[in-house]
Order: structure tokens, then C-alpha cells, then sequence
């Protein structure tokens, strides 16, 4: 046992572009249990290039969808944003958190996309200029355990004669060790009242979500769910007669 291994994640940060910039988070958990979850440098930097020597259109803007945090808190430089559905994966609480919204100890729960079924959310348009810097923000941001496998792909974007593109989106690395897999609800729920981390409590991490969705117009059913859950267990009904 360490002492005093959760003492980095003490006092909640909100993270800003300026962090991910001077590759801050790195900083902090270098000290931590963490730290031997963490990418290098070099394969972080690998990660992203591979990406970049990939591209959908390679000269041309590309697309990022976001179906989480990025939704509310994009922090990459983009010269669109347009609702989207992505098809073949769907959005749901499968990735233990003990740096984000969790600790070492007390680990939370941050959304991932696995396979099957569609999920809503926002595509952002990144100009072509700028596309190796902020390749290498989000990477930063995204991929910094490797819990996430970026991959490009088809979407369908909302309000754009039904335009169909492909996007960067980070999807579930099934074969890490912070997959969480289908939970129960109420166990989701538990990570979700009880945990927080650098950027926060993980319950406020499913608040943004569930608001940003609805602000842009879309319903998610399982969002909404974990919510009523939530708010019921924090004040449950006492007094009855």
C-alpha cells in the first residue's frame, strides 16, 4: 500500500487547452499508481502519427466525433460543428476512470463506444492546417492509457442533405485492463455517486453529457435512466407514512 496514493487527485482541476498543451496531466500522474498505466511518449506520439498517415482525405479537413466530453468541452480548434449519428456502436458507461472522474482507490466511470446499435453526437470539422497539432492535443487527452482505439468512422451528418462522412471517433479497446464491460445499472450508478477525480465528480461528468445531448436536440433513453437513478439515490423518499 502507498501512502497517501490518492493525494494527486485531492483537488479537481478543469482541464484546459493550456494543459494539454504543456502536457500537464502527464505531469501530475507521473508520481502516482498510475503512472505504469501510462503510454510513453514515443507510442503516444506513434498512436497519433499512425492516425495521421491514415487519413480519410489525406490534404482535406477532417472529422471528429465526439459522443462524450468533446460534445461539451471540445477544446480543438474546428471550423464546424454538426449533429451526427454514428452507426455500428453505441455510447455506454464501459470504461472504469481512475484519473478523470475517479482515483486509484475509488475508480468512477466515463462513457466508450462499443459495438453495436448507433449513437448521437457531434462532429466537429478540423481544418486541414491544423490537423497535426490537434491530432496531437487529442491524443493527449483521449489516449494517454490507451484504453481507447481511435479509428475512422462512417457517420451521418444531421441537417446536411443526410451527408455521410468519415470521422475520427475513439472506440473501446476491449482487451484493457480498465474495460469495464455491460454493468448493471445500479453498479453504474455507485461509481457514479461516489467517485471523483481531476476534472471532477463523475456524476457531473454524466450531467454535462445528458445536457449537451439535449441541447443539441437529442435523446439518449439509457443517459436519462442513469440520471433518474442517480438523483432518486442521492434523495431517496424518507418520511412515509
Amino acid at each position: 500500500m502507498l501512502p497517501g496514493r490518492d493525494l494527486a487527485y485531492s483537488v479537481a482541476m478543469s482541464i484546459t487547452r493550456e494543459d494539454l498543451e504543456q502536457d500537464r496531466l502527464r505531469t501530475i500522474l507521473d508520481n502516482t499508481p498510475i503512472a505504469p498505466s501510462l503510454l510513453s511518449e514515443a507510442a503516444l506520439e506513434a498512436s497519433w502519427r499512425a492516425a495521421l498517415a491514415s487519413l480519410p482525405d489525406p490534404g482535406g479537413d477532417v472529422w471528429l466525433f465526439g459522443y462524450g466530453s468533446l460534445i461539451w468541452n471540445p477544446m480543438v480548434e474546428h471550423t464546424e460543428r454538426i449533429p451526427a449519428m454514428l452507426y455500428g456502436y453505441h455510447r455506454g458507461f464501459y470504461l472504469y476512470s481512475r484519473i478523470n472522474r475517479g482515483t486509484y482507490d475509488n475508480p468512477g466511470l466515463v462513457l466508450g463506444l462499443d459495438r453495436g446499435g448507433c449513437c448521437s453526437g457531434i462532429a466537429f470539422r478540423i481544418p486541414a492546417v491544423s490537423i497535426e497539432t490537434e491530432l496531437k492535443m487529442l491524443w493527449r487527452r483521449e489516449m494517454l492509457t490507451g484504453a481507447y482505439l481511435p479509428r475512422w468512422l462512417p457517420m451521418q451528418l444531421k441537417g446536411q442533405n443526410n451527408q455521410r462522412i468519415k470521422a475520427l471517433a475513439f472506440v473501446m479497446n476491449r482487451q484493457h485492463e480498465a474495460y469495464a464491460g455491460r454493468l448493471p445499472d445500479l453498479t453504474v450508478i455507485s461509481h457514479l455517486r461516489d467517485a471523483c477525480g481531476l476534472y471532477g465528480p463523475a456524476r457531473d461528468y454524466l450531467r454535462h453529457t445528458l445536457e449537451g445531448l439535449l441541447k443539441e436536440g437529442f435523446q439518449d433513453p439509457y443517459l436519462a435512466r442513469l440520471w433518474a437513478q442517480l438523483e432518486s439515490s442521492e434523495n431517496p423518499i424518507s418520511g412515509k407514512k
